[in-house]
């Protein structure tokens, strides 16, 4: 099940760096995170659904990058996303 538009939008406006705000670093981890937490969910309960497990891995390695960039061009922006999200423990 894809994200809805209302969560999305209200995933954007948790995280924007300003009104309209939808393609920062920040907003893009923070909607990548939701939907890889909701696939975990979804892995957990159907262990056979290697397709679903594919998209998965794929959006983990997006984010990845996407926090990596972050970490590059910005860290305290970087550290405050993580503690936000509960990234790293």
């Amino acid at each position: 099940m894809a994200i809805s538009k209302e969560k999305k939008n209200e995933i954007m406006k948790e995280y924007a760096r300003k009104d309209g705000d939808t393609g920062s670093p920040e907003v893009q981890i923070a909607v990548l995170t939701w939907e890889i937490n909701h696939l975990n969910e979804h892995i957990q309960m159907h262990k056979k659904d290697h397709a679903t497990y594919r998209g998965l891995m794929k959006k983990i390695g997006h984010r990845r990058n996407l926090l990596a960039y972050l970490r590059e061009k910005d860290v305290p922006r970087y550290r405050e996303l993580i503690q936000k999200l509960g990234l790293r423990r």
